[in-house]
């Protein structure tokens, strides 16, 4: 039996908030999404009331459990501030002692794999890179943190839901020996995520928390574009080893680019390097070399910025096509020059990870007015 979103909403209209009133008559509920057995929502309540509301959350969370074939649940608090209101302070780290972030068990490392900008194929240099690093004789799982527009189904070319192991930890799913998470597993490909960034917070804390993820060297993250709230969760709840950043040559990407690398240092996050993507196009009848978005601009930024440039990946046809076949060009063409491309960047950027420190203390966001 398949619970359904209209269960789960009249389960909830037993749960009374704070004022008295359930919370699906008062409007407190939204974003109600079922798919296989797993159920997302939030509560969207005044900042000033979040403490309040917590225990309510938690109520829900058991109601919904009681609902015929679910099998797990998620429960966003989303608190908004009323205008004119103090603004409410920054989320705290998950800090153990000493200040110390803590890690995931039974994991190694974990890096970011960010562009400032969608476009830049990040996804796709997610995956190989990750493959890169598995040919050096790593154990390397893939987190896909593109709440959004999630990528891994697709290009890793997996099928099929995460069973559960104890009740609640989520079993990920594995394809060319990479263990592999995504929210792309939990929901229908066409099913829009219409989240607010508290639940996207959430959700990439749970995966990243509650997947049996043990035992791992690396966890390579695809981030979504962009500095926001994804890039603040992962600096502020794991130890992130680094990140490495991609780009196209043309200028208005490496614009962006920038902008993700100030991040990454302002939350005290190594910046691994920088790789150009796209670089240049060959073409495959007469072999003449096209800088069609330019060229060497990635290479001129990072000696700007003082961060190591990784490599440039040429915009190559054969790349394109394996990723959108869910067959990784590292993983089903090894000795390609294409595939030893991403090996050579990959072997870098290990050679960054084993030089940059693996323990940190939680970031301290400060927002500037």
């Amino acid at each position: 039996m398949t619970a359904t979103s209209e269960q789960v909403t009249e389960a909830l209209k037993s749960v009374k908030g704070p004022d008295g009133k359930d919370i699906v008559s008062s409007g407190k509920l939204s974003g109600v999404v079922v798919t296989g057995g797993k159920v997302f929502c939030s509560l969207t309540v005044d900042a000033a009331e979040a403490q309040a509301w917590e225990s309510v959350r938690k109520q829900a969370e058991e109601t919904i459990k009681t609902v015929p074939g679910v099998v797990s649940v998620l429960i966003a608090l989303t608190a908004e501030k009323k205008p004119g209101a103090a603004s409410a302070a920054p989320p705290r780290a998950a800090a153990g002692p000493g200040g110390k972030i803590q890690g995931v068990p039974g994991v190694g490392a974990i890096i970011a794999v960010a562009s400032g900008k969608g476009g830049v194929g990040k996804s796709t240099t997610a995956v190989n890179l990750a493959l890169g690093l598995q040919s050096l004789g790593l154990k390397v799982g893939v987190l896909d943190a593109d709440i959004y527009g999630p990528s891994m189904p697709r290009l890793l070319a997996i099928k099929g839901k995460p069973e559960t192991v104890g009740g609640r930890t989520l079993k990920p799913m594995e394809a060319y020996g990479l263990k592999v998470m995504s929210i792309g597993f939990l929901v229908d490909e066409e099913t829009p995520m219409i989240w607010r960034g508290p639940m996207v917070m959430s959700a990439i804390t749970q995966m990243l928390r509650e997947v049996d993820w043990a035992p791992l060297d690396v966890i390579v993250v695809d981030m979504p574009p962009g500095t926001g709230d994804a890039q603040l969760t992962l600096a502020q709840q794991v130890p992130l080893a680094g990140a490495v950043i991609v780009s196209t040559p043309q200028d208005l990407a490496l614009i962006d680019a920038r902008r993700g690398i100030a991040m990454f240092r302002r939350v005290d996050v190594p910046v691994l390097g920088l790789i150009e993507n796209m670089s240049y196009f060959l073409c495959p009848h007469c072999g003449e070399r096209s800088d069609i978005f330019s060229h060497g601009g990635a290479h001129k930024e990072a000696d700007r910025w003082g961060v190591q440039f990784l490599g440039e990946v040429p915009l190559e046809l054969k790349i394109r096509e394996t990723s959108d076949a869910g067959l990784p060009i590292v993983a089903t063409e090894p000795d390609s020059s294409h595939a030893k491309v991403y090996k050579d960047i990959a072997a870098r950027v290990r050679a960054a990870m084993d030089g940059s420190s693996g323990k940190r203390a939680a970031p301290k966001i400060v927002i500037e007015s």
